[in-house]
């Protein structure tokens, strides 16, 4: 009977093996009256992913940078081209990288949001969005009643 026990927790150790590579957690398998129970999840590492996610934020910023800069010049050289051809399309190609540079300036905007966010975590987020849900709770006559004296009361 131990052997098992012994082999079906194996397989539904490995059963949660993937999940917590994947979440990036360590969970233990209890075995309570024959039957296999995870154990609440702790998350590994909260240290090494706030570095990672600052890491591929300098990343990400330095490639925007890189980017804009590299649509500015060429965006100046196809106007140019398109000045001394007069052509539809050096104009048409000249408009999309253009669109393609304010885009990517978005998206570095977009990403200083996002870190903002995640700097201040939870707490600032939560402290916006309060919202305060008052209830009425009688008649029609009532409702009225109060809503005139309130009105009164104002004056």
């Amino acid at each position: 009977m131990d052997s098992q026990e012994t082999q079906h927790q194996e397989t539904t150790n490995k059963k949660y093996e993937g999940i917590e590579e994947a979440l990036d957690v360590d969970t233990e398998i209890v075995v309570q009256d024959g039957v296999a129970k995870p154990v609440k999840a702790t998350p590994i590492k909260p240290a090494a992913h706030s570095e990672q996610i600052v890491k591929d934020y300098e990343y990400t910023r330095g490639n925007l940078y890189s980017l804009i800069e590299k649509g500015q010049e060429a965006v100046d050289g196809i106007l140019e081209l398109s000045q001394q051809t007069d052509s539809p399309r050096a104009f048409e190609v000249a408009g999309n990288l253009i669109k393609n540079v304010a885009d990517a300036t978005d998206k570095l905007n977009d990403l200083q949001k996002k870190m903002q966010e995640l700097e201040e975590g939870p707490q600032g987020k939560a402290a916006q969005n309060v919202t305060n849900n008052t209830m009425f709770v009688g008649s029609t006559a009532e409702l009225a009643k109060f809503l005139k004296q309130q009105k009164q009361n104002d004056k």
